[in-house]
């Protein structure tokens, strides 16, 4: 159980809603989310008169009268249309001390090839054990792998609220905590269905999800016993030699997700293939030994870094990106483009 509360003669417990609400918890959750924002209107809005506003926040939850507020929506293309929900400075700083609290406890809980939205993980680690593990099961490239490969629909806005709830109270014995986790879960819904959803744009949302898919990578590890498995988010891949094996894996996958979780995989976007033909996974085209930039990727950087004058920082983020695979064309086209890409690489 992680830390909750207790009893005791004369002893004075600190329980996890103690820690979460504490004005030091609050004011370095305020610090850490100033960092990329300082230049923001609301931000600087918020920041006058600090030390009040900190105060009346932490009397809220002393009070345990804190509500969630409304969210703001909005457009993005990140390549495909999303819509954010962006939660007002206050919300944001609960969002932030929850997640620093609860973390690093749940950390400890989660499977090793788990890595989406984690200290010490990230894309190209999940990339580089994609490689590890292809290599692995084609013994070094000498029989076939296959990889079942698949994606769950509309993840974040298919997450059932009483499900992740039930999963945080099995971990979380302090009621206090349980209580302000419900307000935050439950201060966002899909418009077609109540309690259904996590909003994009949340810390807590990053860390619910991978509560709630825990359970998933749970199962496939030591219920199904699968040793190659790498999920990052909603992505997940499975290899093995045998093909067959990944067909019962794989309908054995979509029963739990289903059942347990009321989740469902897209049905496009689900295949078992050999590695020889690519492998479509986060992004790059995977085959034995390399693997290639999506097309989609491809013209959607040229197409930045061509249609407009682009940012020292959007240039190195794409110029990092190149680093992860077989890009010797891309680079050569980009300079091109009067991108000074052999210097920089």
């Amino acid at each position: 159980m992680l830390l909750g509360g207790g009893v005791g003669t004369g002893v004075s417990f600190i329980t996890m809603y103690d820690r979460i609400i504490s004005i030091t918890n609050l004011y370095e959750s305020w610090t850490e989310l100033i960092v990329d924002k300082v230049d923001k209107p609301v931000m600087t809005e918020f920041a006058f008169d600090l030390s009040e506003k900190i105060y009346l926040l932490h009397q809220d939850l002393v009070s345990k009268t804190y509500k969630h507020s409304r969210y703001e929506e909005f457009n993005v293309y990140d390549p495909k249309p999303r819509i954010i929900h962006n939660a007002e400075v206050r919300d944001k700083i609960i969002h932030r001390a929850i997640k620093r609290i609860l973390y690093p406890d749940f950390d400890k809980r989660f499977i090793f090839d788990s890595y989406s939205s984690r200290d010490g993980k990230g894309h190209h680690l999940a990339l580089d054990r994609f490689k590890n593990f292809s290599r692995k099961v084609s013994h070094n490239y000498t029989r076939t792998c296959w990889v079942l490969k698949c994606d769950i629909r509309k993840f974040f806005a298919s997450i059932d609220h009483a499900i992740l709830k039930n999963i945080l109270a099995k971990h979380i014995s302090d009621p206090d905590t349980l209580l302000l986790l419900d307000r935050v879960i439950d201060s966002f819904s899909t418009k077609d269905k109540f309690g259904v959803g996590l909003p994009l744009g949340n810390l807590t949302s990053q860390l619910f999800v991978n509560i709630y898919m825990n359970e998933f990578d749970q199962f496939v590890k030591h219920k199904l016993k699968v040793k190659c498995y790498i999920r990052y988010a909603d992505d997940f891949v499975i290899m093995s030699h045998d093909r067959k094996y990944l067909e019962k894996v794989f309908i054995k996958t979509c029963e739990f997700l289903n059942s347990r979780l009321k989740l469902s995989t897209h049905p496009d976007k689900c295949s078992i293939k050999a590695l020889t033909s690519g492998i479509d996974f986060l992004g790059w085209i995977h085959f034995p030994g390399y693997r290639i930039l999506r097309t989609n990727t491809k013209r959607r950087m040229f197409k930045n870094l061509a249609d407009s004058q682009p940012s020292e920082s959007t240039i190195n983020s794409y110029l990092g990106l190149l680093k992860h695979g077989k890009t010797k064309k891309i680079k050569k086209r980009l300079y091109t483009l009067g991108i000074p890409v052999l210097e920089r690489m």
